[in-house]
Order: C-alpha cells, then sequence, then structure tokens
C-alpha cells in the first residue's frame, strides 16, 4: 500500500484503526463482487479500497454498517406483539382450570378370580402367583 494513499484516507478517517476496518469490509466487498468506484490500475482490492476512501467515491456509512451487520454474532430478534402475550395470558388461565386426566390403571376394575381380588391391568403372567 502506497503512503500517500493511506496519509489521504486519513484525512477523511481521522481513526486507523476506524479505516483499516472500513478499508478491509470494503476490499471483501470488492472480492465478492462490489462494482468498482475508480479505475482498478492493475492495483490489489485493498489499494483500490483505500483509494476509494481517499476520493469519497463510496459511502463511509454504508460500509460501516455492513461492517457491523457482518461482525454481529446475533441477529436481533423482534419482540412479541402483544396480541400474541394476551393470547398466551389467555392460554395459561385456560390451562389451569382443565382437570388433570386420570391415569388408565385408575379406570380399570378390580375383578374376583379364585376367590383373589385381581387388577384387570396387573402385569402378571398366566401359572404365576402375585
Amino acid at each position: 500500500m502506497a503512503r500517500v494513499t493511506v496519509e489521504d484516507c486519513v484525512l477523511k478517517v481521522p481513526n486507523r484503526f476506524e479505516l483499516v476496518m472500513l478499508a478491509s469490509q470494503r476490499s471483501r466487498d470488492i472480492t465478492g463482487g462490489g462494482r468498482l468506484t475508480i479505475e482498478r490500475d492493475n492495483d490489489k482490492n485493498p489499494v483500490v479500497a483505500l483509494r476509494e476512501i481517499a476520493d469519497t467515491t463510496v459511502e463511509l456509512d454504508g460500509l460501516r454498517n455492513a461492517l457491523v451487520r457482518g461482525l454481529q454474532k446475533q441477529v436481533e430478534k423482534d419482540e412479541p406483539e402483544e396480541d400474541v402475550m394476551e393470547l398466551l395470558a389467555a392460554e395459561q388461565e385456560v390451562g389451569g382450570v382443565v382437570q388433570a386426566i386420570p391415569d388408565e390403571d385408575e379406570d380399570e376394575p378390580a375383578t374376583e378370580v379364585d376367590g383373589e381380588t385381581v387388577d384387570a391391568g396387573a402385569d402378571a403372567k398366566p401359572g404365576e402367583e402375585g
């Protein structure tokens, strides 16, 4: 990279760290197929990006936004709407009123076999004593 290019860019973006971040974002955009705003002149993408920043042919706010989006780990999620929250609250209230379903074992009547009371759902095998 030419020092002249960096010195020209520092006039547009005073913070060198931000300059490097913006130039690298623009360089990635160019590599990804972004349209050049200046002639390439046999320069590599980082030099072209710095020249674009120095010539103010690229929008710095757009680069900042693209940089932030690229560095975000989580995408912002919209908060649930009030209507959805009201429906969830109503479902919870109704859920508290509904009675629990009884177990299947309680529904089966006990039967009497050979003078002994045996549950109809018992797991005893024929020929075994329980």
